[in-house]
């Protein structure tokens, strides 16, 4: 079965409470953004994977994309985690599972399953990675690169300008005779 929402689709949205307060993603419009769908604080992987985005802040921060990561522990479970290694990245506390259902990141017999969801400054999904056994986790290098590929937000439009009007005609050569 296809994950939803697929690549090229709206990303839906969404209000969590998070470690740096509220998160809904259509506050983020205009903004590239990374969902990163985790299976628990304080994992071996869980651990390794977010210990690595702060190992690396400055790239991380270079990133040019708001990142979260998403998982069903509470916002207590996510301080803790957050306090004890020192991490960097912002933790949404999915309890009730709602969101990582409607990014077909859940499954009721393992949980959230690991996967990363990079959605463009318009909303909507331009990139997905779902790890099959959630052994390995995008890189910063990985979503340096990823984020990197994606077309570059579409300038405004120039403010309009009025026409300029044509140059005046010259009057004709005055007649000798």
């Amino acid at each position: 079965m296809a994950k939803t929402p697929r690549v090229g689709e709206p990303a839906p949205d969404f209000e969590l409470p998070g470690t740096q307060g509220t998160f809904r993603l259509s506050d983020h419009r205009g903004e590239r953004v990374v969902l990163l769908f985790y299976p628990g604080d304080n994992t071996m992987v869980c651990t390794k994977q977010f210990c690595s985005y702060r190992d690396r802040a400055d790239d991380f921060a270079a990133l040019g994309a708001t990142v979260v990561g998403i998982s069903s522990q509470d916002l207590a479970s996510h301080e803790g985690f957050t306090a004890k290694h020192s991490l960097n990245v912002p933790l949404l506390a999915d309890v009730d599972k709602r969101v990582a259902s409607a990014y077909s990141a859940y499954s009721p017999r393992l949980g959230t399953k690991r996967a990363a969801v990079v959605i463009d400054e318009q909303g909507i999904v331009r990139h997905r990675h779902d790890h099959l056994l959630g052994l390995d986790y995008q890189t910063v290098d990985e979503l340096k690169a990823t984020l990197g590929a994606l077309p570059t937000a579409a300038a405004p439009p120039p403010a309009a300008t009025p026409p300029t009007p044509p140059p005046a005609a010259s009057p004709p050569p005055a007649a000798t005779g």
